[in-house]
């Protein structure tokens, strides 16, 4: 365009020159400037509808990692309902069990290691307790510490087959925690505490930051106690877990005898010891 005005007119660019000029920017679109006005807004609609198309589907990815990443926050039926904006009411199950274990001697190990160390011991541990559960119809509820809690029956009810999910799940931990190496000190073996017990409970979303799916009742505060009572590699059960395990069929339980239970008095508690599952694969 500059040159279009030169001061010096020989040095003007003529009209074919100009035209030859401009084939080469815009291409060869004909004498017709409305041609070129409609190529122009042809190219344009067509940018404009991949760059739509682009940042939808990068969206949509965004939205499934979000609504996964909550998927595994949160029970998939509560995280829906959340994702779609409604209400979830506080629900009350006739009949679950819930399954709590900690580390023996936790605190021993976290002194005699530095805090990376902790960090290492309880994402391996938590790690392989995860991909155990992915074999059963269970829910992980939350992890405090070295405390890991695990419900069967909520938030998708199951009949009676909870204590069963709950009992062959425990068994298959205490078997692969025998195989566990604390990180950076291979000669320490590692071992737990279990506790079971079976019964009524709420269920519910507590909190509007970082949402928590959270237990009431006391069946939980009973599965909690039987952990705190039990002894290391050992499931302990109560009353209520071993009448259903006993109806369902399959699995070995011993007496313990009456156990002080804080808030609950003497409870006679049983021991689970193995099921016809795991006699087999020994036998096999």
């Amino acid at each position: 365009m500059e040159r279009c005005w030169e001061e010096v007119p020989v040095e003007r660019l003529t009209f074919p020159k100009i035209k030859d000029r401009l084939k080469r920017v815009i291409g060869d679109v004909g004498d017709n400037i409305v041609d070129l006005l409609f190529k122009r807004m042809e190219q344009y609609a067509a940018d404009l509808e991949f760059k739509v198309a682009e940042k939808t589907q990068q969206f949509m990815e965004e939205k499934t990692r979000s609504e996964q990443l909550l998927g595994q926050l949160l029970p998939k039926l509560v995280a829906a309902a959340l994702t779609r904006g409604e209400h979830v009411d506080p629900e009350a199950y006739e009949s679950v069990t819930i399954f709590f274990s900690d580390i023996v001697g936790f605190t021993t190990i976290s002194a005699a290691g530095s805090p990376m160390d902790v960090v290492s011991l309880l994402n391996g541990l938590y790690t392989f307790f995860d991909s155990v559960l992915e074999r059963y119809d269970v829910y992980k509820v939350e992890t405090i510490g070295d405390a890991y809690m695990v419900s069967s029956g909520l938030p998708v009810r199951n009949g009676n087959r909870h204590a069963a999910e709950i009992a062959q799940m425990a068994l298959d931990l205490m078997k692969g925690i025998r195989l566990f190496s604390v990180p950076n000190r291979p000669t320490v073996a590692l071992e737990i505490r279990a506790g079971v017990n079976s019964g009524p409970c709420v269920a519910g979303i507590v909190g509007l930051k970082m949402p928590r799916y959270c237990l009431f009742g006391d069946t939980v505060n009973v599965a909690s106690r039987m952990e705190s009572t039990g002894e290391p590699m050992k499931i302990q059960i109560t009353q209520e877990t071993k009448d259903l395990l006993r109806n369902i069929g399959g699995f070995v339980t011993t007496e313990r005898g009456p156990v002080a239970v804080k808030g609950k008095g003497t409870l006679t508690t049983y021991w689970l010891l193995t099921s016809e599952l795991e006699m087999k694969e020994k036998k096999g």
